[in-house]
């Protein structure tokens, strides 16, 4: 029995939407990798390394992940729990720890 064209442009409709959300998740991942890669001075593929660990140590979503580091880089505010694995990571893979974080001097100003 052939699919009636209605059921084809639900599914249609339901891919679409499938790959609109792929597409903003993978941007707010990239622009979170962007942020750990610029203030943490890592090569990107460890700043993809640190949101995955932080991701898998904190049981929270990747990109959900993401999105607190970009509110962080927006306010300062982020979860306790997420900048302390924030910075085991970066202790893992990176050269320097968080910028502003207790102990840390900032970066001076230029």
């Amino acid at each position: 029995m052939a699919e009636s064209e209605s059921d084809r442009i639900f599914e249609l409709q339901a891919e679409v939407d499938q790959m609109k959300e792929a597409l903003a998740s993978h941007a707010v991942v990239d622009q979170a990798i962007g942020m750990v890669v610029a203030l943490a001075r890592v090569p990107p593929d460890q700043g993809w390394e640190v949101l995955k660990d932080v991701s898998q140590h904190t049981n929270i979503k990747l990109r959900n992940v993401a999105e607190l580091i970009l509110i962080w880089g927006r306010n300062g505010d982020i979860p306790p729990d997420v900048l302390a694995e924030l910075e085991d990571a970066l202790d893992r893979y990176g050269p320097t720890q968080v910028p502003g974080s207790p102990g840390i001097p900032d970066a001076p100003e230029q």
